[in-house]
């Protein structure tokens, strides 16, 4: 069985400030919007949330197949890390006269984010067959990409009956609420922050009892507060693992994903994968980037049993 990740791959321009957004704003003006926040910290940084996942669960022991697309500027020293690092990359597809998306985060003191996207490249992922690249017993992590590559992407999961986690993210508002409800129908894992499910419901205007059919997994996460695993007859509320530091908070969610989906692809109970993704969080959490950090198997064992108290068998 393959782990096949699309999503996009991307280069992250990361700055943090040491005040509020809150701070900055006048609900009363918001129409008019006219800010400026200054930032005290910058960082350029590989990222992409289809790479950032494959990079986690390489780390978690697993080959992730990385499906997505870049340009010139992916050659070289990001190509390599990658590889280095245990993803696949032969279905990463180049062009060489166009630039690898790019993103803006601006993080404030209170972790909140506000991001800015460009897509670049990314917007010929479309051009890229899964059915070229996925067997039947293989499983597929839908994560944010072009719009119209993501809507291809659930008619083809759908029709082939492929097994996937769904996570449109930040493409919650952009794809049709046709797909983003089929997205939803189709998949056997659905994740998202908080924010993003109560979008997600929003949009699709489904109620999580008619997601939780069909023994669907409903993920929510909390940040700080840690995340909430729901199925059809229980509720699992996972705390967060415990940080050494709290360098930046980018990156978290998709090493939640990765270390979710390495626990649930051996069979392992909702709540082991959980702490699983609480811990890869962690890491990411620690450190300025989304690729920055390393950990063995052995070392994740250890700091799991530190957090949890139990043993963790993988």
């Amino acid at each position: 069985m393959k782990v096949v990740v699309t999503g996009s791959v991307a280069f992250d321009h990361i700055m943090s400030m040491p005040a509020r957004f809150k701070d900055y704003l006048q609900p009363d003006k918001l129409h008019i919007i006219n800010v400026s926040f200054l930032m005290d910290k910058f960082r350029r940084e590989k990222g992409g949330t289809g790479a950032n996942q494959a990079y986690n669960l390489a780390l978690l022991g697993y080959k992730p197949v990385l499906v997505a697309t870049v340009g010139k500027d992916f050659l070289g020293e990001y190509k390599k890390h990658l590889q280095k690092s245990g993803v696949d990359v032969n279905n990463v597809k180049v062009f060489k006269k166009e630039f690898t998306a790019t993103g803006f985060v601006m993080t404030d003191k209170d972790d909140n984010q506000i991001w800015g996207f460009y897509s670049g490249v990314m917007k010929k992922s479309k051009k890229v067959n899964l059915q070229q690249i996925m067997q039947k017993n293989d499983f597929l992590l839908l994560t944010p990409d072009d719009s119209e590559a993501t809507e291809k992407r659930i008619k083809q999961a759908d029709k082939m009956n492929w097994r996937y986690l769904f996570d449109p993210a930040f493409q919650t508002a952009r794809l049709s609420v046709k797909s983003l409800k089929n997205g939803v129908l189709g998949a056997e894992i659905v994740i998202g922050n908080d924010y993003e499910i109560a979008m997600l419901l929003k949009r699709t205007k489904l109620s999580k009892k008619e997601i939780l059919r069909k023994d669907r997994i409903l993920i929510t996460t909390l940040g700080a507060k840690g995340s909430v695993i729901e199925t059809r007859d229980k509720k699992i509320k996972i705390p967060a693992a415990k940080p050494k530091n709290t360098s930046d908070p980018t990156g978290a969610g998709d090493a939640y994903r990765a270390g979710f989906v390495a626990g649930y692809l051996k069979g392992m109970d909702l709540k082991i994968c959980g702490r699983m993704g609480a811990l890869a969080a962690v890491y990411t959490v620690e450190l300025y980037g989304t690729q920055t950090h390393k950990f063995t198997i052995d070392e994740f064992k250890r700091r799991y049993k530190e957090n949890f108290k139990k043993n963790l068998e993988i």
